[in-house]
């Protein structure tokens, strides 16, 4: 192992982006020779998964201090402390405040809580640590939110990342502008609940405001976003998914379900025909939109009846790149109180959902034979396009460039050129 902090990050694209940030602060406190391991705690596999890389850890460097943060940590503190491996426990405000890092360098034990997690809840404000270029050479991330005010049935995630607070837009502006003067062409807003932006600043502005802001006052080549609330989408995203070609057509739909029962046991604030009308009208006003979606599968109390309406989601709503979830209870939410279904029976239904994704992924790209696309390469073989396909280069390309190619075929999920 070198001599300055090693990472090792588990879970979302969030928690990567905090990790740079981490990276940051750690190698400026002079902290050396330790292992930190940023955790998810979506679902109890992650956390099994999270105790599983600590052990390795462990074994590979017998003499290093560890130390363990992100939503586990922060949901779990006692599981983590409980484990001879570890050496501290911070929680997820805490992995982001110099201070933390700082004091670790004189002694990683003797000067400060072995376990430092405070009530995340009491949290009001995000972005102290933004990153100018995390990602690739050509695509950068932004946070814009962090935490979540819903309380889904499901989802531990709210006490690991605290209630919804939004980055100020013209923090987010002066970092994108920064951005586009270091060459990228494309930027991806992200958060945990990126609807909720704007609700805790003065005005009260939605996340369309935002985008047309970035839009107007940016010189960016593409504008990206991630994963949404289809249900919270306001009247200004909708205008500029309609009017804006640099905001790319590709959304990913936090729909969970497909059976208003479900959805109401879920404590979720959309209805089936909601994400239908929802799909339909961006499809509408973007003809060339594609979409993701996360759905899980053996939900406390689905019948085969209620999964049969997920599983019909996927083609009534178009969607292509599916995100499919094995139903996890996780300690601590009202789910997993409620009945829970054989492990057999949930296993079979993702791998139904799984081949209904294969065969809609398997349909967009044979679509996509003998089109033009506009790729944005990121690899000196590989790109996507702007529907966030990936394109696979028989001959090298330019990396962080955006260039015009004609697909010829597709092949293992990807397509060529």
């Amino acid at each position: 192992m070198s001599s300055g902090p090693h990472f090792t990050t588990l879970g979302c694209r969030l928690n990567a982006y905090e990790t740079e940030a981490m990276k940051a602060l750690a190698e400026g406190a002079g902290l050396r020779d330790a292992l930190v391991v940023n955790t998810c705690a979506v679902t109890a596999e992650a956390v099994r998964k999270a105790r599983q890389e600590i052990r390795r850890l462990r074994r590979e460097n017998p003499s290093a201090p560890i130390i363990v943060t992100g939503c586990a940590a922060q949901t779990e503190p006692a599981t983590f402390a409980a484990m001879p491996e570890v050496t501290r426990v911070i929680g997820n405000t805490e992995k982001m405040q110099p201070e933390t890092w700082a004091q670790m360098v004189p002694d990683l034990i003797g000067l400060t809580e072995r376990v430092q997690v405070d009530d995340i809840m009491s949290v009001r404000e995000t972005a102290s640590h933004l990153i100018d270029g995390f990602g690739t050479r050509a695509r950068a991330y932004v946070q814009v939110q962090n935490g979540c005010d819903h309380r889904c049935t499901f989802c531990i995630i709210p006490y690991g990342r605290g209630n919804s607070r939004s980055v100020p837009a013209g923090v987010v502006v002066e970092q994108i502008t920064r951005l586009v003067a270091q060459g990228y062409h494309e930027v991806v807003l992200t958060g945990v609940d990126l609807t909720s932006w704007g609700a805790d600043l003065p005005g009260g502005p939605r996340l369309g405001d935002l985008v047309r802001r970035i839009l107007r006052l940016t010189d960016v080549t593409r504008l990206r976003i991630s994963s949404i609330d289809s249900i919270e989408a306001d009247d200004a995203l909708m205008d500029a998914i309609a009017t804006e070609p640099r905001l790319m057509p590709h959304l990913h739909l936090s729909l969970q379900a497909g059976d208003d029962m479900i959805l109401k046991r879920m404590k979720r604030r959309h209805l089936r025909d909601d994400a239908i009308r929802f799909c339909a009208q961006a499809r509408a006003l973007r003809p060339d939109m594609v979409f993701g979606a996360d759905i899980i599968a053996g939900f406390p109390t689905e019948t085969e009846a209620m999964f049969e309406n997920s599983l019909r989601l996927v083609e009534e709503c178009g969607l292509t790149f599916l995100h499919v979830f094995p139903f996890s209870p996780r300690k601590g939410t009202p789910a997993a109180r409620m009945p829970q279904l054989d492990g057999g029976v949930i296993r079979a239904r993702a791998a139904r959902l799984r081949m209904a994704g294969e065969h809609a992924l398997q349909a967009h790209l044979a679509a996509q034979r003998g089109q033009r696309h506009d790729v944005l390469i990121e690899g000196a073989h590989m790109g996507r396009t702007a529907q966030f396909t990936e394109v696979c280069f028989a001959t090298p390309q330019p990396v962080g460039a955006i260039v015009s190619a004609t697909i010829t075929g597709a092949a293992r999920g990807q397509l060529l050129a």
